[in-house]
């Protein structure tokens, strides 16, 4: 039986209840029938089920990563896609797959950082979430650290807390006083008093 109906735009929803609740129970019964239908009406005509089937596997991602991890290459290629709710969508799910398939995902960073670039908040919120998990993995650090401190170099300046904070535990010590320098020399570009001391207590941590 198709699960099309069971999607939040065939039942005349807006709210994103039904994707989540079909995700987890996909995810809970680990269903990849269910699975490769998700897959398959990505590239619906009906944008409305497209977007749902976006939702709804990058929320099975979430719980239970192994069961989209072989569908990287199909998330990479949607962040071409014209439909930008298909693009944050598809970086969503990549973001949740990062650990279980990370050598499709590192070989795909130049177009994920590229398509960041030009994203919303949404899109570059996942890419840096991408880069700092592949910056846990020994294989990866080198590289995806110099690709971070970049990014924390220009990144928006509402953005830069929350980025500090994820990444900081993972910060190999060898580029500890490097991520330090980085934050301190944009400390007098935040307003906010409270997002200045968030960057401050970070820097404070990592000495």
């Amino acid at each position: 039986m198709s699960i099309l109906p069971k999607l939040a735009s065939a039942l005349q929803r807006r709210d994103e209840v039904p994707n989540q609740e079909l995700a987890k129970l996909i995810a809970d019964k680990r269903d990849t029938k269910a699975i490769t239908e998700l897959v398959h009406h990505l590239h619906n005509k009906d944008k409305n089920i497209s977007n749902d089937c976006i939702k709804v596997l990058y929320e099975i991602g979430a719980i239970h990563p192994d069961l989209i991890a072989g569908y990287a290459d199909v998330f990479v290629e949607l962040l071409t896609n014209k439909n930008n709710r298909l693009v944050w969508g598809a970086m969503a799910a990549l973001h949740t797959i990062t650990v279980q398939n990370p050598e499709v995902i590192y070989h795909a960073l130049p177009q994920i950082l590229e398509v960041a670039e030009k994203g919303s908040v949404i899109t570059k919120d996942q890419a840096i979430s991408i880069l700092i998990k592949l910056m846990a993995i020994r294989k990866y650090t080198a590289h995806s650290f110099v690709l971070l401190a970049d990014q924390l170099k220009h990144c928006p300046t509402n953005q830069l807390p929350m980025y500090a904070e994820q990444a900081y535990p993972v910060i190999p010590q060898e580029n500890k006083k490097l991520f330090i320098t980085i934050l301190a020399a944009r400390l007098d570009e935040i307003d906010k008093e409270t997002k200045r001391k968030r960057v401050e207590k970070v820097i404070r941590k990592l000495q």
